[in-house]
């Protein structure tokens, strides 16, 4: 099971910026995917931003262009950079992770891709951001 710390969560006005990142350990495999969600009290997880060991990287349509995420492979500690922030980016932010993932069947060049399904989750950091 992997274990993950996040770090960085704060306040901050409408506009500014902030930095996260997670602190990982007791990984089984080379391969992996970390990620990071959110979540506002009585809403749904909702995913972020992912990024695999094969360097494929994914955001959500709601945070594209503003927040980049980043891996330290060696270290496998995930960052997540925060930029131009809203009052609707207000939430508390996990990290997650998968050991280990799955491929997907080849495609017509008989390449598979790596299906990240996060399953080990850290405690949460809150991110408030003010108008």
């Amino acid at each position: 099971q992997v274990h993950l710390v996040e770090t960085g969560g704060g306040s901050v006005q409408a506009g500014g910026s902030l930095r996260l990142s997670c602190a990982s350990s007791g990984w089984s495999y080379s391969s992996y995917c970390m990620g990071w969600f959110r979540q506002e009290p009585g809403k749904e997880r909702e995913f972020i931003a992912g990024i695999d060991s094969d360097g494929t990287i994914k955001y959500a349509d709601s945070v594209k262009g503003r927040f980049t995420i980043s891996t330290d492979n060696a270290a496998k500690t995930a960052s997540l950079e925060m930029n131009n922030l809203k009052p609707e980016d207000t939430a508390m932010y996990y990290c997650a992770s998968d050991d280990g993932p799955q491929r997907g069947p080849p495609d017509y060049r008989g390449l598979r891709y790596i299906i990240c399904e996060y399953d080990d989750w850290g405690q949460g950091t809150q991110v408030t951001v003010s108008s």
